[in-house]
């Protein structure tokens, strides 16, 4: 006799037992309940087990140009149109050799993935979820270093970023995904009467496939954009940054390793164009996990706008597009706060983080000593090899970032309302790096205080403390983002009011902290009007997204009648 145990919505048990269930309760013991918990940022001190680890991979990384196929099922493919992956840092040196999937090739994954996809949704749920916790222990472990070394080569991450990003946060992804898939589960229908019906509830992948578009800032970001939608049944084409390639084929691998199949994610580098347009042309495309730029994802929109016809599925589309966070400072606030929490917040990882602070409105009663506090703070900050210990950050990603950050450094050297406090210099030399740089502004509404930027570069506007309440007001109407921000603050009957006015601003909101660190499970991440679509990656409702639930009834009592007893005049 099995029992199942269902949970329901006003919060009792069920045992249902002797009953023949078709649906999607589970069997307790086939899904074990586990603690769940973020992963502690190791501190690679000098002389510690980590550090010997990472300078180990570091250098057998460095050493080598890794060949990286496109995999399509269980095929490797080489391809005559191959690219390379450089050190942003010292972008002689080349790290990965892969290959672009010409449309063919994209066409051919498209294939895989929707044969695999009807193969993958029926293993059991509870083997995925050993899946994912499997390989969450061998990125814990056994390639922690391995993915931290490619990160910090190939991304030009220091040593704690990699480590916050390629390590701690990928693994919270896992772990943490799978949590919340295995607690989503718990929720059953009710039902009312379960010798007579039984309702239930169970969740499937989507019937096509789900491509996943990553960039290059956080490593993790790729792991998650994937393989989430892979834990709950559906088939993904993974196209990685080329930026970020060796680290995300590290991820690849890993999870192949794990026991992800051949087949239900597909490693395909290619030319953003040729696999957008191959995509959302197929009557399989069933859904888009994309961060990237507002440009990119409007013109993905825009095509599965005018495909939508040929679709099996109305595709579901989440995106993450970057945004020009802010710093509001009140004049309570504690200076000692401000600074650092500025200063990290703008320059760590060169500003190239979706949540860095770019944008900063500070009180005339407190610029003085913020001025000075900033620019001290910033004066002492080491650019260089990531690999070495005392840099602070290091280069851009690439070329194309280099000259678009100059560009804006150009634009605040040659106009008469900006003037640049710090930093500006830029070199390219040897690899693409930018000083940070801290510009003051007499107009809030330059394009340098509006537009994302994406790199070492702060704006601050200093309003006069008796025009707080329109310079609130300018957080919200100059620009059309609003993924993160933050206040600062000792008056609390301003956070309050903070917190209520600027309600729209961010996605993800603090109060006297700064606007990056979003941790997995603690602050979900996403934001809205031109930020994203507010999926909350890292959140309980994130898995769900990827998931089509399907409700049963069994009825267990012959349904005899068709009359209802009133039109037999009872």
């Amino acid at each position: 006799m099995l029992t199942l145990i269902c949970k329901q919505t006003s919060g009792f048990t069920l045992r249902a037992q002797g009953v023949r269930m078709i649906g999607s309760c589970i069997p307790k013991d086939k899904i074990d309940d586990f603690p769940v918990k973020n992963e502690p940022v190791l501190t690679y001190l000098k002389g510690s087990a980590e550090r010997k680890n990472l300078e180990k991979a570091l250098e057998e990384t460095a050493s080598q140009i890794e060949d990286v196929p496109i995999i399509i099922g269980d095929k490797e493919i080489r391809n005559n149109n191959v690219r390379y992956q450089v050190m942003p840092h010292n972008h002689q040196k080349k790290i990965a050799k892969f290959y672009y999937a010409d449309k063919k090739e994209i066409q051919s994954a498209i294939d895989v993935a929707v044969k695999a996809q009807k193969q993958w949704d029926n293993v059991p749920i509870s083997k995925r979820l050993k899946i994912w916790e499997k390989a969450a222990n061998l990125m814990a472990n056994e390639y922690r270093a391995k993915l931290n070394a490619t990160t910090m080569l190939g991304q030009a991450k220091t040593i704690v970023q990699a480590e916050i990003d390629a390590a701690a946060e990928l693994i919270d992804f896992f772990r943490m995904n799978a949590y919340f898939f295995k607690e989503a589960l718990k929720y059953q229908p009710i039902s009312e009467n379960p010798k007579v019906t039984l309702n239930s509830m169970r969740y499937r992948g989507i019937d096509g496939f789900i491509a996943a578009v990553s960039p290059f800032n956080f490593t993790a970001i790729g792991g998650n954009l994937a393989y989430t939608p892979a834990l709950v049944g559906n088939a993904v084409l993974w196209k990685p940054s080329d930026t970020a390639l060796l680290s995300n084929y590290t991820i690849f691998k890993i999870l192949r390793e794990a026991g992800v199949p051949p087949g239900v994610v597909n490693f395909v580098p290619a030319d953003g164009p040729d696999f957008g347009d191959t995509i959302t042309a197929s009557k399989h495309f069933a859904g888009l996990n994309f961060t990237g730029s507002v440009p990119t994802f409007n013109r993905l929109w825009k095509q599965v706008g005018q495909n939508i016809d040929k679709y099996i599925n109305f595709p579901r589309l989440i995106g993450e597009c970057g945004g020009k966070n802010y710093h509001f400072v009140h004049p309570s606030a504690d200076i000692k706060t401000v600074i650092p929490a500025t200063i990290r917040s703008s320059f760590e990882f060169c500003g190239q983080k979706c949540s860095a602070c770019s944008r900063m409105y500070v009180p005339e009663s407190l610029w003085p000593k913020i001025k000075d506090g900033l620019l001290e703070e910033r004066s002492k900050l080491k650019i260089g090899d990531p690999t070495k210990i005392e840099n602070f950050t290091s280069a851009v990603i690439d070329d194309k970032a280099f000259d678009r950050i100059k560009g804006y450094i150009e634009h605040a050297k040659n106009s008469s309302n900006l003037t640049i406090l710090g930093g500006g210099k830029c070199d390219n030399s040897v690899g693409y790096f930018i000083e940070p740089t801290i510009v003051h502004t007499t107009d809030p509404l330059d394009k340098i205080m509006t537009e994302e930027i994406f790199g070492p570069v702060l704006t601050i506007y200093v309003y006069k403390d008796n025009t707080l309440d329109e310079t609130l007001k300018l957080v919200e109407s100059s620009t059309p983002f609003a993924l993160t921000g933050a206040v600062f603050a000792q008056d609390e009957s301003f956070l309050k009011r903070a917190l209520e006015e600027l309600k729209i601003t961010a996605g993800n909101f603090y109060v006297n902290d700064k606007s990056t660190g979003s941790v997995v499970g603690q602050q979900p991440f996403g934001g809205g009007r031109m930020s994203g679509t507010n999926d909350k990656a890292g959140g309980p409702h994130y898995t769900l997204r990827w998931a089509s639930p399907q409700a049963i009834k069994e009825t267990f009592v012959p349904q005899t009648e068709i009359y209802y007893p009133y039109m037999h005049g009872k």
